[in-house]
């Protein structure tokens, strides 16, 4: 990569890094699909919740998935018809609502866990901890500076 200009690595960046998300979410969702039959609008939220653990605000939820909220409504509906998750009035703000996993819920979210462990297992082996260590510190310095730019704009 030498003899390639600074600027086009830069503008190559962003290109590579949607591709790659794109190539590991269709993955992902083919490996669910043979397993369980979690769609990505299944399986995201859900593990999201998973993560954040019990009691997240659906406008929280709504952030960590860079959704809209009408949209996670309906993902949170079907979730709710399938009983893998339920809604509770936040005790903090009655007009809030929280959202909790049910114990098939949490039976899902721990066979996404199990399976993205064997997919991230399968897909990084050859990378060393030193090279994920130094992307998740650039990954983290440009999600700061979208945040900061997200943030003004919305002043």
């Amino acid at each position: 990569m030498g003899s390639i200009s600074s600027e086009t690595i830069r503008s190559e960046f962003g290109v590579r890094l949607s591709r790659v998300g794109f190539a590991w979410r269709q993955q992902i969702d083919i490996e669910f699909k043979q397993r369980g039959g979690l769609t990505a609008s299944k399986w995201r939220p859900l593990f999201m919740l998973g993560r954040l653990g019990d009691g997240v605000r659906q406008k929280d939820l709504a952030a960590a998935l860079s959704i809209e909220g009408p949209s996670l409504v309906r993902l949170l509906d079907d979730l709710e018809t399938h009983r893998l998750i339920e809604r509770r009035a936040d005790l903090g703000d009655r007009r809030a609502k929280t959202i909790h996993l049910t114990p098939e819920g949490w039976d899902a979210y721990r066979s996404l866990k199990e399976i993205t462990g064997k997919f991230a297992a399968h897909f990084l082996d050859g990378i060393s901890d030193e090279e994920f260590q130094i992307c998740i510190g650039v990954l983290d310095r440009i999600e700061a500076r979208l945040n900061s730019a997200n943030e003004a704009e919305a002043a």
